[in-house]
């Protein structure tokens, strides 16, 4: 491109960054890395009765857990109140805004009687025809007034090609002369962007869909001060399966971004995630590395048709979308153990389960664990609480209910059978898989059960669980003090 890309993140911290937040921030970081360009971070805290320090340190936590870095900033919108005003002063000085002095009274009135005619209101621009004259008059005698755009008169429209939903035409006649300021002198949301915007030298502005209804009022502002237009890109929204939007007054802290670091997600899988979330490709891909996202990614993949992300409540199975629990689970799965120690570090040691061996004389052993038991977790809290019984020399854990059920409760002998089995397990010269089965399966063959039996006694014992790896990888892993220790411990399980 001849121009340089600049894109902005522009968030308001009147809560923690949710999904649809960082969803806009993610696509605006990879079209500015895509082609070289600039990721600016502005904070639009004029809402001062709502922002909060707390909450803006929520946002930069969150983006720079889920690896988005940006380049310049963060900026924060009351920083530049002085620029808006000035802007608006200019906007009146040239003629293309004018104070309007009509009462909320007057308002409301009007709007009645559009509703009565069952019109849509729009400002029949009463104050616009006043004369230089009459604003001085009523201002003379400290009449409160807000300041009005004027909108351009006749059949003229604002046409603008979106990059996602193409052409778009807005009639001047279905657009009412919008507030640009208060009647305190607070400039409003429209016009600040606007500034903020052009003195940034935004190229692209990539938003969501729900900001498609107020660009024809922003170029109106655009050409009216004279700043270059932008390139504008609205993305889809993303949606609850009611088909509501996703907002954190309605979910609460399902959709924040700290809610998914909180309970196990990494932070790759969740930006892999968000980025498929109304945007498809033409290999029908769904997992991407960095590298491969930057090639891949164009605003032509993006979907019109809004975007659901399950968000249930009430589903005891999942803490959230399992699309997204699914991605997690395949990013631990494969992800190189190198990459993926520091997170499972993190984990053990905020459940006390982390030694120092472990990364010490231990290492090996060690990764070799999380190799071994990372297969069937899908979330980084999978390894403190499954993993439990390979990290921790406590033998008294919680036997899942179900496992107790199936494979200990059926045999109540296994109380005498396993001690036994731990003394012949000591004594084993080869402690190696191999050797491992056949001792049990003769053991089994001896006391006339079938060999399951057994099997499954000790891996409910050993690791309280049901399911897991293959037990004799288990058997191995765990050590041969270890396990012997918890099945002459058995017969206090019962």
């Amino acid at each position: 491109m001849s121009e340089e890309v600049r894109v902005r993140f522009a968030p308001s911290p009147t809560g923690y960054l949710h999904i649809g937040g960082a969803r806009t921030a993610i696509l605006n970081w990879l079209y500015a890395r895509q082609n070289n360009g600039k990721l600016i971070l502005r904070i639009e805290d004029t809402d001062t009765e709502r922002s909060t320090t707390e909450m803006i340190q929520g946002i930069l936590d969150g983006l720079e857990w889920l690896g988005i870095e940006c380049d310049e900033g963060p900026y924060y919108q009351t920083d530049f109140i002085k620029e808006h005003i000035v802007a608006a002063e200019a906007l009146l000085a040239s003629g293309a805004a004018y104070k309007c002095f009509c009462t909320k009274e007057e308002l409301e009135a009007k709007r009645e009687i559009a509703k009565a005619n069952k019109e849509d209101f729009r400002y029949d621009r009463t104050c616009r025809k006043l004369s230089p004259v009459e604003v001085a008059e009523r201002e003379s005698q400290g009449h409160p007034y807000v300041v009005r755009l004027k909108v351009p008169e006749g059949e003229g429209a604002v046409v603008f090609d979106d990059a996602v939903y193409g052409t778009i035409t807005k009639r001047y006649q279905d657009i009412e002369d919008f507030v640009i300021v208060r009647a305190n002198g607070q400039p409003l949301y429209l016009l600040s962007n606007v500034v903020d915007d052009a003195r940034d030298r935004i190229s692209h502005v990539i938003r969501g869909q729900d900001g498609l209804g107020n660009t024809p009022k922003q170029i109106l502002l655009y050409e009216a001060l004279g700043k270059k237009l932008p390139i504008f890109a609205h993305m889809s929204l993303t949606l609850d399966p009611k088909k509501a939007k996703i907002s954190k007054r309605t979910h609460g802290e399902l959709v924040a971004i700290h809610f998914y670091r909180d309970h196990g997600f990494l932070p790759w899988a969740l930006v892999n995630f968000l980025v498929l979330l109304g945007w498809s490709n033409p290999e029908s891909r769904e997992v991407f590395s960095y590298e491969e996202l930057l090639e891949a990614f164009s605003f032509a993949g993006m979907n019109r048709a809004n975007s659901v992300f399950n968000v249930n409540k009430n589903d005891p199975k999942f803490i959230t979308d399992p699309k997204a629990i699914n991605m997690n689970a395949h990013y631990i799965k494969t992800m190189a153990l190198t990459e993926l120690e520091p997170y499972v570090r993190a984990e053990l040691e905020k459940a006390g389960l982390w030694r120092d061996e472990y990364a010490g004389a231990k290492h090996q052993w060690f990764l070799q664990t999380v190799d071994l038991i990372r297969v069937r977790y899908h979330l980084l809290t999978d390894f403190a609480v499954f993993g439990k019984p390979y990290f921790s020399d406590e033998i008294q854990y919680e036997i899942e209910p179900k496992a107790r059920k199936r494979n200990l409760d059926k045999f109540p002998d296994l109380s005498l059978w396993l001690p036994q089995l731990a003394d012949r397990l000591e004594q084993l010269e080869d402690f190696s898989e191999a050797a491992i089965e056949d001792l049990m399966r003769v053991f089994a063959e001896e006391l006339e059960v079938k060999p399951g039996a057994i099997i499954n006694g000790v891996r409910t014992v050993i690791t309280g669980q049901l399911a897991g790896p293959g037990l004799f990888e288990i058997v191995t892993t765990i050590g041969r003090e270890r396990v012997t220790a918890r099945l002459r411990n058995t017969p206090n399980l019962y």
